[in-house]
């Protein structure tokens, strides 16, 4: 593998990040697509991975308060 030390101006892609000489097994193949399916942060259906609800913001933003029978206990409880 060669690294390739050239800038980029912004708003352009650059060329690869490295590159492989040869052929590659496909243990070796496997294994690339395997950790750059994890660096990417989607799961193995392609869809992002969610963070936890304890984290999300819209947690800490009012939302319209519910009409009907029950409503003031269902305000209390979260969401």
């Amino acid at each position: 593998m060669a690294a390739h030390d050239q800038s980029v101006p912004p708003g352009q892609l650059g060329g690869p990040a490295f590159t492989i000489h040869g052929d590659a097994t496909p243990e070796e193949v496997a294994a690339l697509v395997a950790v750059l399916t994890a660096a990417s942060g989607t799961g193995a259906d392609g869809i992002p991975e969610s963070g936890s609800a304890w984290a999300d913001h819209s947690r800490g933003v009012r939302s319209n308060p519910t009409r009907g029978p029950g409503a003031w206990r269902a305000s209390g409880r979260p969401r």
